[in-house]
């Protein structure tokens, strides 16, 4: 495949956006003495292997390599099955290689899929096995002795050893995790095995009564359209069950009130006499933490966390507490930090903004907040007794952990890159990252402005003259769930490139976007687009004061996804403020967008019709005066190319001239270059819209 001309772009295209090489899906062994983990072999190579660091000795060691595996291989992403490729897609990932695995709790024994097919390694002699399997193999999970291994194949669970499927053949998928649960809800698994390894807890999934959306690539006119079940918002919901399947036979439903709270957020064996499972209802105002009984079917209420608004998540939580206390996220008493509580009492203090909880390191709990500058994030210990914090991290930076048994592994993402440190006893360990090193050091000018402190920051030209105005690029996201101004170095590479094209690149997260405050978060509440829009323009505005240089009088605006609604907005809705926009993948009607997301925050369109009208932006088209592109990948199972196609027909009915780039075969993560291919035909668009 043709890479771009520019030596940035080509740079990025080939180093997986500079991501090559770094180690990822890091799992400790549960007493902390072994790392698993995925990494290529270096910065140009995408193919990931996996590897194992004993952290008695400090030896690292390749234990898998899919050309070893499979001689041969290819590692086409079409290669993979179907349930492979669009988990891939739900966990923002794109390798070749491996792309998951799974270890027994000691790491003596992982299991991985590939292309469809069944390994076992034994980690301490490297031996590999291919297992004999009933189709496409589909998320593989060892049992806790490794003895057997459980896995998806066409919709049903299968057991190695076991003759037939362990599922019963009812019609319903089993096994796996739905739409809804793996890209809204943190969930992507559908199968665990009981700590003895004589069950497993089985999501059943009947999709039947959701819309089918349809995939046809016009590059490729041979090949068949595909189709997947689809919840648009307002209308049906998989019907999730949760059954306990016996090795021998035995079936038992898990009882819970499914009709108040259909979504299944996670679930785990506490013990082989318990189950934890963590459900809410449909528009996420309530979640339960239950205690289910594995012989009985039936449940109990041990917390309940509510919000008029929404329950915003801190991952970690809800949780029980080994003195069986419970965990729940809260926000605190003055309203101004995410917090988290135990038994209902606040345990972390105002000036902390809590992000997740990682785990419990030595009776404490790990966790991750903000502190003061939403841009950086840190790592504490929080003691649950007296709340009693210890930051373990310094320096600006986006730091995060990983625990387990007496190991601490730190990752600190800062302005001169990236570091894993494992920390055992007295010994620090760094994990090698065989990736690219970063073209830039960025040091982008970040600010409070306007009455609401909006988070923003601006990058300048390298070669930037004071005194010299430039055309405004607003690089924006703006929705729920991502922070765009934070210290994560890899996030700023692309912004400097386009600042050095001739552009003051500005970044701001308006009121809906996390890590600021609760209020801040819920402001977008049953309506987006006021809020956001309101908040960019004040903010740029505002940033034309502290920094004169920035041309009011030439405005782009680009953005991806909820960025591309932005984008496609600012343009269609204030022509006084912004010039010309590059608007990528965005969802136009949000009433063709999933369930778990917009009802959360617009809630049903039945009950907000009014919401959903105003955030559309279909009736817009006649109003469009300025450059407008619209950019989508036609493999986009996200995102459906439907909502661009359908901005571009009201345009094209209203007579508004504007211009579409379709990208076949493209997913909304534009992998494999596509994503440098894309900014290289936006820049030609941008530069010649602002002059």
């Amino acid at each position: 495949m043709t890479e771009p001309a520019d030596p940035f772009l080509a740079l990025s295209a080939r180093t997986g956006r500079f991501g090559y090489g770094t180690p990822r899906a890091l799992t400790f062994t549960a007493d902390g003495t072994r790392l698993l983990f995925l990494r290529s072999t270096g910065a140009q190579d995408p193919v990931d292997r996996l590897w194992l660091l004993d952290l008695t000795t400090y030896q690292e060691r390749e234990l898998a390599d899919p050309a070893r595996l499979i001689p041969g291989r290819t590692g086409a992403p079409r290669d993979l099955p179907v349930l492979e490729r669009r988990l891939r897609e739900r966990t923002r990932l794109w390798a070749p290689g491996i792309g998951t695995f799974a270890a027994t709790p000691d790491g003596t024994t992982v299991v991985l899929a590939l292309d469809g097919r069944l390994f076992t390694i034994a980690t301490d002699s490297g031996e590999s096995v291919e297992l004999a399997v009933a189709g496409p193999v589909f998320d593989p999970r060892p049992s806790p002795d490794g003895s057997r291994t459980a896995y998806v194949a066409d919709d049903a669970l299968y057991v190695t050893g076991l003759p037939t499927a362990l599922s019963p053949a009812d019609g319903a998928r089993w096994g796996v995790a739905e739409f809804a649960a793996a890209e809204e809800l943190g969930r992507h698994r559908g199968h665990w095995w009981s700590p003895d390894g004589t069950r497993l807890l089985v999501a059943r999934v009947n999709d039947s009564a959701l819309p089918r959306r349809h995939f046809a690539d016009p590059a490729h006119p041979e090949r068949p359209a595909e189709s997947f079940a689809y919840p648009q918002a307002g209308g049906p919901n998989a019907d999730v069950q949760l059954w306990v399947l016996g090795l021998d036979g035995s079936r038992l439903r898990l009882e819970w009130d499914t009709e108040q709270h259909p979504y299944l957020c996670a679930a785990h064996w506490a013990d082989d006499g318990e189950l934890l499972l963590t459900v809410a209802d449909r528009l996420q105002q309530c979640v339960l933490l239950l205690s289910a009984d594995p012989t009985t079917g039936k449940s109990v209420e041990l917390s309940r966390t509510t919000d008029e608004f929404w329950v915003d998540e801190v991952p970690g939580t809800p949780a029980r507490l080994a003195d069986g206390r419970m965990l729940t996220a809260a926000d605190t008493s003055d309203g101004s930090a995410r917090a988290i509580a135990v038994d209902g009492r606040i345990l972390s203090s105002e000036r902390l903004q809590v992000r997740r909880v990682v785990g419990v390191l030595r009776g404490r709990l790990l966790v991750e907040a903000g502190e003061g500058d939403p841009a950086d994030q840190h790592v504490y210990l929080i003691d649950p007794a007296d709340g009693g914090c210890e930051r373990l991290t310094e320096g600006p930076g986006v730091h995060s952990a990983l625990a387990a048994g007496d190991s601490l592994l730190l990752t600190a993402a800062g302005p001169t890159g990236i570091r894993r440190t494992v920390l055992r006893g007295e010994r620090e360990f760094t994990l090698p990252d065989l990736a690219e090193p970063l073209p830039y050091q960025v040091r982008p000018t970040l600010a409070r402005v306007t009455e609401r402190a909006l988070p923003t920051a601006v990058v300048y030209p390298r070669a930037h003259v004071a005194g010299r105005k430039l055309p405004v690029l607003l690089d924006v996201y703006g929705g729920p769930g991502f922070q765009a101004v934070a210290s994560e170095p890899r996030r700023w590479q692309l912004r400097q490139w386009w600042a050095d094209q001739g552009f003051l690149v500005v970044t701001t997260d308006n009121r809906g976007t996390p890590f600021v405050s609760p209020a801040f978060t819920r402001a977008i509440f049953r309506r987006f687009s006021e809020v956001a829009m309101d908040d960019q323009v004040a903010a740029l505005h505002a940033l034309a004061e502290r920094e004169p240089d920035l041309d009011l009088t030439r405005v782009g605006v680009r953005g991806w996804s909820y960025g591309g609604y932005l984008a496609a907005m600012a343009v269609l809705r204030r022509p006084d403020v912004f010039h010309a926009a590059s608007a990528g993948a965005g969802p136009t009607d949000f009433r063709h967008y999933d369930t778990a997301y917009t009802e959360r925050y617009l809630g049903l369109p039945q009950q907000n019709p009014e919401g959903y009208a105003a955030d559309c932006l279909l009736p817009d088209a006649p109003a469009l005066r300025r450059p407008l592109l619209l950019i989508h990948g036609l493999a986009d199972d996200n995102v459906h190319p439907s909502h661009t196609l359908l901005l571009s027909e009201a345009l094209h009915r209203a007579g508004r001239p504007h211009s579409v780039l379709p990208l076949p075969g493209v997913s909304h993560l534009t992998p494999d270059g596509a994503n440098e291919r894309i900014v290289a035909a936006e820049l030609p668009f941008l530069r010649g819209a602002l002059g």
